[in-house]
């Protein structure tokens, strides 16, 4: 049987050190990158707009988010599922994430970092800085 797919948008948020942030939703173990799922109607730039101010409190309009394709990876959380990401860079404009919504842990993560942290197939594969 095929994998199933979920659809997301996630954001591509480093800082100046060259850290990507990357959050742990309450009750998962994985870290990965800020977005979610769509809402009926919305495209994937409103859906991670949404999403970053919702789970990291940062509003980041549409327009201010830069596209860099679509990534496919195993999802982290739904066993048997592939996510499809739409994903985006976004810049803080000095704004301060914080942890809000469905959002238990918040990180700024290097490659070193990564050995010692589970994270999610997709921000391993494709964004943990060189």
């Amino acid at each position: 049987m095929p994998d199933r797919v979920i659809h997301v948008s996630a954001a591509v948020i480093t800082d100046d050190a060259g850290r990507l942030l990357l959050v742990r939703k309450a009750g998962t173990t994985a870290f990965m990158q800020p977005g979610g799922k769509p809402e009926r109607g919305e495209s994937p730039a409103e859906t991670l707009s949404r999403e970053l101010e919702e789970e990291i409190g940062v509003r980041i309009p549409v327009g201010d988010l830069r596209p860099l394709g679509s990534y496919t990876a195993h999802a982290a959380n739904e066993p048997g599922f592939l996510v499809v990401a739409e994903v985006f860079e976004a810049d803080l404009d000095g704004a301060v994430p914080v942890i809000a919504a469905e959002i238990e842990e918040l990180r700024w993560v290097t490659r070193a970092d990564a050995s010692e942290l589970e994270i999610a197939p997709l921000a391993r594969t494709y964004f943990l800085p060189v």
